[in-house]
């Protein structure tokens, strides 16, 4: 029998009000990374399932269209408290099934809680404006109003801030929204829907449904019923959403894959810099679409500065998330072990040197330590595809151009991040790296009042901020002759 916990023995949909539990359908397994062991059993949604939440979302959209600001922040401020209340069983229920440690998950859900009250205060700041005219008598405005329900795809490495980030601008700004969280790890995203509904939140308008990604895709997206989508997730999947949402001439935000550069110039703190890229780096194993990859370090200090990187690296105690010692969670599942193995053994066939770590760890669970690779040439695959792990490698640049040319190499731009005590290299960095999000002497690029969006194929479109919620409405154009 599977060892459940609170949070995975009653895993299941909701769709118009109804939870739909595991034993009205078919079902796939919940694993917790550490163990490899099954902690729930998931439902899988049907696609009239699907049909009947387009229809609670169609259904409700006009009364929560009408239903004021106020009111609707009134709601997502309840479930922030909610999930602040309950934040040591869901924290523990999401180190199970993602794998990072408990710190992390309760950050996670902190977080989550703080996007909803941004959210609950920024939606009832959905100004229009009114624009002189040219002639007397003639009123010109533009209103700001909501898109119409929405579809949202979110991915289990963050499951339960990205499932908080965008139902929490759609609730804001009046749309409805059918939620499809990663089947991987559902239980956290059931515990923000619980949470909303708790506080309130009229049965309806918002569902959420489980299944296989592609087909629940193309049957929601391809809806009249829904109005706009957002996704979260791979670079190849968010193309083949895109043309999806395109056939059908819908908007969709995609935040996307990255392979985030870090510029490490020899005049920055290099011991400050190591401790920090360690910190982020181990940061979910590594799991993070903006996690630091290519380690790019000034030729001068480059041999001084792999050394302390590595020293960190291999201080990391790696273990289950659940214990209070362990400072990396495990991988979230056996796909992301392979996945490292497969760098490491491209980059060292090709005249890579591993540095530290590099195979699996023994035991059960998907456990692979923190790595360096240096100098893995620029045609080898881990200089070339996403890690999505805990993987850095390391090469080196003279002046400040190399490093430009390099880090912009790659079609992504979701992240960069640059290490210098000159201003005029910060300038010239802020100004040239092809990202979305660049951070100086600094990871902390990511909260819920700022924008987070990538460039070229690491995505379109932004969440968070100001930008967050204004995906969600459309600018309405009202000309009042009022001579007539």
């Amino acid at each position: 029998m599977p060892s459940m916990d609170s949070n995975h023995a009653t895993l299941h949909l909701l769709v118009d009000g109804q939870r739909i539990a595991s034993a009205a359908r078919e079902t796939r397994p919940v694993l917790n990374p550490a163990t490899g062991e099954e902690i729930g059993r998931l439902p899988i949604a049907t696609a009239a399932d699907l049909d009947d939440a387009l229809a609670a979302a169609e259904r409700t959209f006009p009364a929560w269209r009408a239903t004021s600001a106020y009111a609707r922040g009134l709601i997502l401020r309840g479930a922030a408290a909610l999930l602040r209340d309950r934040i040591a069983t869901i924290a523990e229920g999401l180190t199970r099934e993602q794998g990072k440690t408990l710190e992390e998950a309760r950050v996670e859900v902190l977080v989550s809680a703080d996007i909803l009250d941004w959210c609950a205060e920024e939606g009832r700041r959905a100004y229009g404006r009114v624009i002189p005219a040219r002639v007397p008598g003639m009123r010109q405005t533009v209103l700001r109003v909501p898109i119409g329900p929405v579809a949202a795809f979110t991915p289990w490495n963050a499951p339960a801030l990205m499932p908080a980030r965008k139902i929490s601008e759609a609730l804001a700004a009046g749309c409805t929204c059918i939620v499809k969280p990663a089947e991987e790890a559902p239980a956290s995203a059931s515990e923000i829907v619980r949470a909303l509904a708790d506080a309130g939140l009229p049965p309806g308008v918002l569902n959420m449904v489980f299944g296989e990604p592609a087909a629940i895709s193309r049957h929601l997206i391809a809806s009249p019923v829904i109005r706009k989508a957002s996704f979260t997730g791979s670079t190849e999947v968010g193309r083949q959403l895109g043309e999806l949402a395109g056939s059908h001439v819908k908007p969709i935000t995609l935040e996307l894959g990255g392979h985030a550069p870090v510029l490490v110039f020899a005049d920055c703190d290099l011991e400050r810099a190591a401790d920090m890229l360690t910190a982020m780096k181990t940061r979910n194993a590594g799991q993070l679409c903006g996690s630091p990859t290519r380690v790019l370090v000034q030729a001068p200090v480059r041999d001084r500065f792999v050394a302390l990187l590595a020293e960190r690296f291999a201080a990391v105690r790696v273990g289950d998330g659940l214990d209070n010692t362990t400072q990396m969670g495990p991988l979230a599942n056996s796909r992301r072990v392979a996945a490292m193995e497969r760098l490491v053994e491209d980059a060292a066939g090709r005249g890579a040197t591993v540095r530290t770590g590099g195979a699996r760890l023994a035991g059960d669970g998907f456990f692979f330590p923190p790595t360096i690779l240096c100098d893995a040439p620029r045609d080898s695959d881990v200089m070339n595809q996403e890690p999505f792990g805990p993987i850095c490698a390391i090469a080196s640049f003279d002046q400040p151009e190399e490093a430009i040319a390099e880090a912009n190499r790659l079609p992504f731009g979701l992240a960069a991040y640059v290490f210098t005590r000159a201003a005029a290299t910060a300038d010239l960095l802020g100004e040239t790296l092809e990202a979305g999000v660049i951070g100086i002497n600094t990871f902390a690029v990511a909260s819920p009042e700022t924008p987070l969006g990538g460039v070229k194929d690491s995505g379109y479109g932004s969440e968070g901020g100001t930008e967050g919620i204004q995906a969600y409405s459309v600018a309405r154009y009202v000309a009042h002759d009022t001579r007539h």
